[in-house]
């Protein structure tokens, strides 16, 4: 037996020796990258668009294609066809697909917004018009299809497309004072959209939102370049317990050309508003500043009443979501945790209660939404367990459910926009993207895009597989994966090297397809790391309990998690219990930050990109959506911060920011670093000068962080060569 055995590992030995190791140079110079589907946008009938780019010509354009054939119908406008463009990077339909506005010159402002000059273009007369000479942002079409509306300087502005007069709607936008229409910074980044105004479906009105930010504190950052002196972008930043902007929302009539502010009662914020199917009818979201209790306003726009016809109340917190959506007789449909999981509810136009859809202990993670022909609905869940998305349709009276994706993974879903079919990506651990055609009814008609290209190439590469388990601490049970060294033997002890992110809600532990991330990892198991994701108490999609069980204490059950999930690995004969580190990006670093302190006994190495190091630092409406103000909650800010344990310090820590992050503040590093030059405890740094949150803009930016990261785990996690027994 021992013979066969040598036998074995040396043909095993053999066989991976002619295989090649992965390099930082491949992961970031694209070589593992999978095909993709470009963005597809649903057209009316059973018709898609697709913005491609011709190498030979150099050109961009819209092809329009079928969902039944998959071909090509006809291309609906070519920037090489343009005198004036030479490319375009976005574009939008209106409404009965006569017209598109075509962007160029994009350049980002923040996470989402960014400005750019815009040209509608008329696809019978196939001519150009430009919107306006300066860069503005988020123009959309007026649903008459004769005006076009956007922002610009803080100001709204509607162009008439007939007679090309431009009206300016709002006098008042100031930079960091007032906006109009767009939102501010905290807005943007948390409740997660940029375009605050909305065309009444009659094209008589807008209704916007507008930000009075002259109270907010500002914040500045300094700005390297290559000038001679620093430049500063300066912005309003509310940070947790600070003064918000001052948001209302008001109605401008086009006839008139006069706005009204409309009354909402008592709010802190407006994180959603959409036109109901009543013409004259709007509806507006509000929350108070804890984010726990949820008004749904309906307003009469002929008398600019208002009245709430839902409420929402939460002991923790109430999540906002885009899936609010509008049936033809003004009955809505909602998704709520309130039963403990995020499930389907459907509402009468008076806020009653009419069908809890969906139910079960598993969780919707997206609404697609309905057919109204058919009273069928569409959704995502974690129906085939929380790893994993599947997409499903059910009647809307909760009846005739129906799974229409089969392979267990991550399935997302793109619908038509009369849902006759849809366009699904399909990806698990062991399978590359897979993007294919089925109808409404769950019937595959045919695969579009593989990446089976990319599978063949990687079977040159030594890899490992990922492992999904349950791992079960005092703390409760666990999902985790784990990726092994290697020519693993468990006679061998090998380091550990734990990853996670943790914030609330989140996911790190999902049977999907590799990020960059996880062939990082791979290079990591080649080099002899046992690699190891554990998503603890606070993340997602195991129901409301589990997930909000942090609230007000950020960093308290989250570290302990980490800490005890280490222990419990710690006792796996291959583990060398003496060599764990732990590394997180963002809220992950802060948790790497935490463990390493307070986990000192341990863990030996840690690193932490963009750390938050106190929660005082951070934005008011993410952090107080789980916190509530310092000043309600100041032990939950101090009792979990690094910057109040850095006295702990033991093992070797790498603290890594840009300096441009507008984000999470350089200022959370630089404060951390102070606090441990106090306690006189030697740490190592890398800051990026001008990389915002991603450290990713600029020559090899994200090769040299993860050749510096790599090479501090090299030094600090040691494998011991004794131990391994080939």
């Amino acid at each position: 037996m021992k013979k066969i055995l040598l036998i074995f590992i040396a043909i095993t030995s053999i066989a991976n020796a002619q295989k090649k190791d992965i390099t930082l140079n491949e992961i970031w110079n694209g070589s593992f990258r999978t095909q993709r589907m470009n963005e597809l946008n649903s057209m009316n009938g059973d018709f898609y668009t697709l913005l491609n780019f011709n190498k030979e010509t150099r050109s961009t354009s819209v092809d329009k294609y079928s969902y039944e054939t998959l071909k090509k119908v006809k291309t609906i406008v070519d920037s090489k066809d343009l005198n004036n463009l030479k490319y375009f990077e976005n574009y939008v339909f209106n409404n009965n697909e006569t017209k598109l506005i075509l962007g160029i010159d994009i350049e980002p402002i923040y996470r989402r917004s960014s400005l750019g000059l815009f040209y509608v273009y008329d696809i019978a007369s196939k001519s150009l018009q430009l919107i306006d000479k300066d860069k503005i942002q988020e123009p959309t079409f007026s649903p008459d299809n004769k005006k076009v509306a956007y922002a610009k300087n803080n100001n709204i502005y509607i162009k008439n497309l007939e007679t090309n007069i431009v009206t300016q709607v709002t006098f008042d936008g100031l930079k960091n004072s007032i906006i109009n229409g767009i939102c501010d910074w905290v807005y943007e980044e948390e409740f997660e959209f940029v375009r605050a105004f909305k065309w009444s479906n009659d094209s008589k009105n807008i209704a916007y939102l507008r930000f009075d930010e002259s109270e907010v504190p500002t914040f500045s950052m300094e700005i390297y370049g290559k000038t001679l002196y620093p430049t500063q972008h300066v912005f309003k930043y509310p940070k947790a317990g600070e003064k918000n902007s001052i948001v209302t929302l008001n109605l401008y009539n086009v006839s008139s050309k006069k706005s009204t502010k409309i009354d909402l009662g008592n709010y802190e914020y407006i994180p959603r508003f959409k036109w109901t199917k009543n013409t004259n009818i709007l509806c507006a979201t509000t929350l108070n500043r804890h984010q726990n209790n949820l008004n749904l306003y309906f307003i009469n726009t002929t008398n600019f009443s208002s009245k709430v016809v839902f409420n929402e109340a939460d002991k923790a917190y109430v999540d906002i979501t885009n899936n609010l959506t509008f049936l033809s007789d003004n009955s809505f449909i909602w998704t709520s945790e309130k039963s403990g999981f995020n499930h389907i509810y459907h509402y009468s136009k008076t806020g009653k209660l009419i069908k809890q859809i969906t139910k079960g202990n598993w969780e919707v993670t997206d609404f697609y939404g309905v057919n109204e022909k058919t009273k069928t609905l569409f959704y995502q869940s974690t129906e085939d367990g929380s790893i994993n998305r599947t997409i499903y349709s059910i009647n809307l009276n909760g009846k005739n459910k129906r799974r229409l994706t089969n392979s267990s993974g991550t399935n997302n879903a793109s619908f038509s926009k009369n849902f006759n079919y849809f366009i699904n990506s399909f990806s698990d651990v062991n399978t590359p993207p897979i993007y294919t055609l089925y109808n409404g009814k769950g019937e595959k008609l045919k695969e579009i895009l593989n990446n089976n290209a990319l599978l063949t190439r990687l079977k040159n590469y030594n890899l490992s597989p990922k492992e999904f388990f349950t791992l079960k601490t005092k703390n409760g049970e666990f999902n985790a994966w784990m990726i092994k060294p290697t020519n693993f033997s468990s006679a061998n002890k090998y380091p550990l090297f734990m990853t996670q992110y943790s914030g609330p809600g989140s996911q790190s532990v999902s049977n999907t397809w590799n990020r960059s991330n996880d062939y990082w990892y791979e290079l990591l198991a080649e080099k002899g790391y046992v690699i190891v994701c554990v998503d603890g108490r606070g993340t997602g999609f195991k129901g409301a309990d589990f997930k909000k069980v942090t609230y007000k204490e950020l960093g308290k059950y989250e570290v302990q998690d980490q800490i005890e999930a280490a222990k419990e690995l710690g006792k796996n004969p291959y583990i060398d219990a003496n060599e764990i580190g732990i590394w997180g990006w963002s809220y992950g670093g802060f948790m790497s930050a935490n463990c390493i302190l307070k986990g000192n006994d341990v863990f030996k190495m840690a690193i932490a990109v963009a750390p938050v190091t106190s929660w005082r630092f951070y934005d008011s409406i993410y952090t107080e959506r789980y916190m509530q103000t310092p000043q309600e909650n100041p032990s939950g800010y101090d009792d979990n911060s690094p910057l109040n344990y850095a006295t702990l310090l033991k093992g070797k820590l790498l603290l890594v920011h840009g300096t441009g992050d507008d984000n999470v503040h350089f200022q959370n590093t630089m404060r951390f670093s102070n606090a441990l030059i106090e306690a006189n405890k030697p740490f190592d740094e890398a800051i990026y000068p001008d990389r915002t949150h991603g450290i990713y803009r600029g020559k090899n930016t994200r090769l040299h962080l993860y050749n510096k990261m790599t090479t501090f785990i090299e030094q600090n996690l040691k494998i011991n060569k004794q131990t391994i027994k080939l």
